[in-house]
């Protein structure tokens, strides 16, 4: 291919955000149209952890519905993507020559951090998706690195998708809430990982936890770890933010896009 593919973060929000975050489901469909047409998609998900790089090599992947307590109407949404078992072949490949030991798993499906943002990023479901799990108890810098081992693959069509939260502490997040109030201290980490991207400082997002509210945003740092993932696979490429409305209060549904090198930084409303 001419130019590399671009690397996608989505802050995929509450389970419900399909039916219930219209600013984010608009944002999902705009960057789908802003993304060529790739050849498989990889998704890095929040929601699947293991004890070392494992991806997923089923080649019909099930649309799991990993979470409870929400509307019968989201557990009734099915995303029939084929699956990618060649890219998952290449994905161990790749970590493997990275001295990286890697696993597959023939059963995992689609956890609602892959299917519900590619719900509307590609609506017909016809791109071959497979998930690669986080490294449970792995560093921001592990992942970055295990980004940089994928950066191969933008020559490849492939686009890498990670799917997490910019901030994800249940006890900022008001479930009942009418108004737009946002949690301040949500408001200020948000904007400083929007600042810190935007000059690509990797130390000091690589040591957010000793930003102003980092710790806080994150009390574990699943949700936050698919950032450094894209972020290792960008490769230096600039960022364009989006910048959805908050859900719930205190959850930031921020999205990043990265552009071989000709992202527009303005951001996205």
């Amino acid at each position: 291919m001419s130019a590399r593919m671009p690397v996608v973060f989505v802050s995929h929000g509450a389970p419900d955000a399909l039916l219930k975050a219209p600013d984010a489901v608009d944002c999902w469909r705009e960057i789908g149209r802003q993304i060529p047409q790739p050849s498989a998609i990889l998704v890095v998900s929040g929601h699947w952890e293991a004890q070392r790089p494992t991806v997923s090599s089923s080649a019909m992947p099930d649309t799991l519905h990993d979470f409870s307590g929400f509307s019968p109407e989201l557990h009734r949404i099915q995303y029939p993507a084929p699956g990618a078992p060649a890219l998952a072949g290449r994905v161990v490949a790749l970590l493997s020559a990275a001295g990286m030991a890697a696993d597959r798993d023939p059963r995992r499906g689609l956890d609602h951090g892959a299917w519900v943002p590619l719900s509307a990023m590609v609506p017909e479901a016809d791109v071959p998706v497979t998930q690669l799990s986080l490294v449970h108890h792995a560093s921001a810098a592990a992942h970055f690195a295990l980004g940089q081992a994928l950066a191969p693959l933008r020559e490849e069509g492939v686009l890498i998708l990670a799917s997490g939260a910019i901030t994800h502490n249940f006890g900022w997040l008001d479930w009942h809430a009418k108004t737009e109030t946002i949690v301040p201290q949500a408001r200020l980490f948000t904007d400083w990982v929007a600042d810190r991207l935007a000059v690509q400082d990797v130390p000091a997002m690589l040591d957010y936890r000793s930003a102003p509210h980092g710790a806080e945003a994150h009390p574990t740092e699943e949700h936050f770890l698919p950032l450094f993932v894209a972020l290792g696979a960008a490769g230096g490429d600039p960022p364009q933010r989006y910048q959805p409305r908050f859900a719930y209060g205190g959850l930031a549904m921020d999205a990043y896009l990265w552009r071989d090198g000709q992202g527009d930084p303005t951001e996205q409303q």
